[in-house]
């Protein structure tokens, strides 16, 4: 991906939740350093990543225990970051429209 936005998003979730630094910061390395031109392409680095609707992924942190919205546009090699949460947190909204 040529451009996230906004790492601000996941940088001010690790500072209130220490425990999801590392595996936010490994994604988002992930994501910086790949070249993904579809859903397939990233299901191939995530295979538990849930493909939604409208270019979103979801993609399961830290085994599940936070979850990371992000709306992709593959043309342009854009990443949108749309939500992170925990679990719970992820189940009460609505991962399509958010």
């Amino acid at each position: 991906m040529k451009r996230i936005i906004a790492k601000k998003t996941l940088r001010d979730y690790w500072e209130k939740h220490a425990e999801s630094e590392q595996y936010l910061k490994t994604w988002y390395e992930t994501a910086k350093n790949s070249n993904w031109l579809n859903p397939n392409d990233i299901k191939k680095t995530y295979a538990n990543a849930s493909i939604l609707q409208d270019n979103r992924v979801v993609f399961n942190i830290k085994r599940n225990s936070y979850r990371l919205i992000v709306k992709f546009n593959h043309q342009r090699q854009w990443a949108f970051i749309r939500f992170v949460g925990t679990h719970a947190e992820y189940d009460k909204i609505n991962a399509e429209t958010i």
